[in-house]
């Protein structure tokens, strides 16, 4: 606690403000409030000099809404220009009160526009309107069948309704305008996602639509401690973002630095959660990430279950969640669904690959160049006759393989899934193949380079892989250059930094340092479900359980025949 500042201002009206000013260009308010005022006046406002006293006073909203539906249609007109998705469609019931419904074309549902509002307005409207006191009372309470309905009384807030995909109802008389949540797009359906695939578990990815996402979660956690707070993002595209976290579970300290931090975002466009993570993270010159990305929503569910905080952006199926610990990024989410026993043989194996793709390059080039008498004399042999017909030494050797590696590899991400494959398998192969008989390589590093890249597939999370692909090509230079000695500065090196990486306030190389025995236990070995009575100490402040002990399952008192 303390480690950080804390501002408890609350975000989401510093935000709307900031995007309701940002909707109108200063030219388009000052041409549309100069011509409501001198040809179009606010019903019942009368003579302009005889109403001196009590005509409407500017506001403090800078453009509300007038009364005339015609003014209004003017002033969202003129900020509309050239908006030829917009559609300005009149409705006149009863012959004499005038309806404008706005919209934007393409993200609206069509057929309840057509039948739960068009309909009723045209049709049914006569009957409803006489027993309200106004007419959007009426149209909201007696006559439109749609759940998501607010009224708002500003230009702005109509404008920052309609780009956000509502419908709007304004009319004649009235200086309010009926909102109408009636939002709808065609989205890619849940699928499994294809980055964090598993054996046993759910099939389940997160989508494009933000909705979508926050149903995932709340069907997983079905508590009203689950709380979910929206905010907007971007002056220009308006990126609808939510804080999830579980109340009471998730400490408030890390709670209010996250907003503090998204309070102070100021930038036009959010098209993808990077966008969130790369202005709120501690440390942005670390080649470690030190917020988690996952596109599983059980990954979500479970984090949020020990204490950590998830941030949902519109438009991406990845979701962040913070803090993050090294050790986190090691945790698949089999591990939790598969018998513990295989689960941690799984985990070990998974640290050897890790160790595996950081310094296998490196420590074949110090024992080939600085240690031979490392290597048992039969061995050495074969090195040093695999590798005469090569004239460069093994740093240089190992370089040219692992940018080949790396641009194979990059190449089959960037090419059409058809073909990707084949160019990868057919590149490596060959190229790999001919390279070694030119004796530009010897065939000892393209097994090295390739068990490598094997290696760092291992690592669960594709983003957390990242660093240790960058830094492997500095350790193979201090490999080159000062053998083991050139190692071991590069592994002191890296670990001062990972040592004094925070996320959040939360040191990140917890909880081994600083070391925390009760929460070490699940580290490599991850023991028993019913063992786990209690969550991370660094993510709750040591104040919740997860289960009372004695959970572990009981022989039955009597044999079952």
């Amino acid at each position: 606690m303390g480690f950080f500042s804390v501002n408890k201002r609350p975000i989401k009206p510093l935000l709307r403000r900031r995007q309701v000013h940002a909707s109108l260009p200063t030219e388009v308010q000052t041409e549309a409030q100069a011509e409501a005022r001198s040809d179009i006046r606010p019903a019942g406002s009368g003579n302009a000099s005889s109403d001196a006293g009590t005509s409407r006073q500017p506001p403090a909203d800078p453009l509300p809404l007038y009364r005339d539906v015609s003014a209004n249609e003017a002033v969202l007109r003129a900020v509309f220009h050239n908006c030829t998705d917009v559609v300005f469609r009149t409705v006149w019931v009863d012959d004499v009160h005038r309806l404008l419904l706005v919209y934007i074309d393409g993200v609206v549902d069509q057929k309840r526009l057509e039948d739960e509002i068009l309909r009723p307005l045209i049709y049914e409207f006569v009957p409803a309107y006489p027993l309200m006191t106004s007419l959007h009372h009426a149209i909201r309470a007696q006559l439109l069948p749609i759940a998501q309905t607010s009224t708002v009384s500003s230009i702005h807030e109509v404008v920052d309704n309609i780009v956000k995909c509502n419908s709007v109802i304004l009319s004649d008389g009235e200086d309010v305008a009926l909102v109408l949540g009636n939002k709808s797009w065609t989205g890619r359906g849940v699928e499994e996602p294809a980055a964090e695939t598993v054996v046993r578990g759910p099939r389940e990815g997160f989508t494009e639509t933000l909705r979508v996402n926050t149903s995932l979660i709340r069907r997983r956690i079905r508590n009203p401690k689950l709380k979910m707070e929206a905010l907007v993002l971007g002056t220009v595209t308006y990126t609808d973002v939510v804080i999830a976290y579980i109340e009471g579970v998730a400490r408030e300290d890390i709670l209010n630095e996250l907003r503090t931090r998204l309070g102070r975002i100021e930038i036009d466009s959010v098209l993808e959660s990077g966008y969130v993570e790369g202005m709120i993270q501690d440390n942005p010159f670390s080649p470690f990430p030190q917020i988690q990305n996952t596109e599983r929503p059980d990954v979500v569910a479970a984090a949020l279950l020990d204490g950590r905080i998830a941030i949902l952006v519109d438009g991406t199926p990845f979701v962040l969640l913070l803090p993050m610990t090294f050790w986190m990024s090691l945790e698949a989410s089999e591990d939790y669904y598969e018998r513990f026993l295989y689960a941690n043989a799984i985990r070990v194996v998974r640290m050897i690959f890790l160790l595996m793709s950081l310094f296998f390059p490196s420590l074949y080039v110090a024992v080939t160049t600085f240690h031979p008498q490392m290597l048992p004399t039969q061995l050495l042999l074969t090195f040093a006759s695999a590798r005469e017909p090569s004239p460069l030494p093994a740093v240089v050797e190992a370089l040219i393989m692992e940018f080949t590696f790396e641009g194979l590899r990059e190449a089959g991400v960037r090419l059409p899934r058809a073909v990707g494959s084949a160019i990868s398998i057919v590149g490596a192969l060959v190229i790999g193949q001919a390279a070694v008989q030119a004796g530009i390589v010897s065939a000892p590093i393209v097994i090295v380079v390739a068990s490598t890249g094997i290696a760092s597939f291992a690592i669960p999370r594709y983003s957390f892989s990242i660093p240790f692909r960058m830094l492997r090509f500095p350790l193979l230079i201090l490999a080159g250059t000062l053998g083991f000695y050139g190692i071991a500065v590069g592994l002191i090196a890296i670990m001062i930094h990972v040592v004094s990486l925070r996320s959040f306030g939360v040191p990140y190389f917890s909880p081994i340092a600083p070391f925390n025995a009760r929460s070490a236990k699940n580290l490599v070995v991850r023991p028993p479900i019913w063992t786990m009575h209690r969550r991370s100490d660094k993510l709750t402040g040591g104040k919740s359980k997860r289960m009372p002990k004695g959970q572990g399952p009981r022989k039955p008192r009597e044999r079952v025949e």
